[in-house]
């Protein structure tokens, strides 16, 4: 099959688009055959090295961790799928070797969820990190209906999607952004402010009793800014500022969780959520695609079409 390989630690460049071997089906595993593989910032970093002193890593290592597909195989233990099934999936093990920038995939049936046909293959395929890191978010600080929520980032690729997830809950959303993504969020149904000097005046104006909860999907300290608004200082969680679990708030490190990809694909198909696409690249680009994500500036997915 064709895939994405990386032969050592590196930048974006040293990857190479060449041939690897089918790869084996467990007995609680499926083979997927990619249609469409989501970028995300955490390949970059674990092609970087920067995840070596957390996750074993091996070589020769194919990266990526968002798929849509259908299945080619079933693992002899996988009675919730049939071959043929449109599947979308985290495709995240405890170690980093067989990622999903390649034709086929070998998946376990935990990490993975019916596609929902109201999204493309793209829009499919870069839901499932993103989507799970907001929902993961949103659940940690407790979000209910008629709370006002403060997203950081609320653009990118995980921050959209955050937004989507908490108006469908019937929350009120503020979100962060440049100027030039305001009209962006508010046709996801945030109430847009420039990030920046003067931030907290900002969102004072509009909330001028405080907030209920804050999720911070940029890292660029914002937890103190945000704890001062917060009527709770503890609802608040971070992906990136490890700072928050000092400061009593949540740090959330997405896992695979079919449940709740199910609920993100139930809110696609009732016309709650979509997926916001800002790059598609062939899977031959995936080292243009890894820069592209590094340089953050992505308003939406990155996504590779495989096939």
């Amino acid at each position: 099959m064709k895939a994405i390989i990386a032969n050592s630690y590196g930048n974006p460049d040293s990857l190479v688009y060449g041939e690897l071997p089918e790869p084996k089906v467990g007995p609680d595993q499926v083979l997927i055959r990619v249609r469409a593989a989501g970028v995300n910032p955490v390949d970059w970093k674990v092609l970087a090295g920067y995840l070596d002193p957390i996750m074993y890593i091996h070589f020769p290592l194919v990266p990526g961790w968002d798929v849509a597909g259908v299945i080619a195989k079933l693992g002899d233990d996988v009675p919730e799928f049939q071959v043929g099934d449109e599947v979308i999936g985290y495709v995240r093990r405890d170690e980093v070797q067989h990622g999903t920038y390649a034709e086929f995939v070998a998946a376990p049936a935990r990490t993975l969820a019916h596609k929902p046909a109201a999204l493309s293959w793209e829009q499919a395929a870069g839901l499932p990190l993103a989507g799970l890191t907001a929902h993961a978010a949103i659940e940690r600080v407790g979000l209910r209906t008629g709370e006002t929520l403060v997203v950081h980032g609320a653009a990118g690729g995980v921050g959209s999607l955050g937004v989507q997830i908490a108006v469908a809950r019937g929350a009120r959303v503020i979100g962060t952004a440049s100027a030039r993504n305001h009209d962006f969020l508010r046709e996801l149904g945030a109430e847009p402010v420039t990030y920046g000097d003067g931030l907290a005046d900002r969102v004072r104006e509009l909330a001028p009793r405080g907030i209920d909860a804050a999720v911070d999907f940029v890292g660029s300290g914002v937890i103190d800014l945000s704890q001062s608004l917060l009527r709770d200082r503890t609802r608040i969680a971070s992906i990136a500022d490890g700072e928050v679990r000092d400061k009593g708030g949540q740090l959330v490190w997405v896992r695979p969780d079919a449940v709740a990809l199910r609920e993100l694909a139930d809110l696609a198909d009732a016309g709650k959520l979509t997926v916001p696409i800002d790059t598609v690249l062939p899977l031959e680009r995936a080292a243009e695609a890894l820069t592209l994500s590094s340089q953050g500036r992505a308003r939406g997915k990155i996504v590779l079409g495989v096939g």
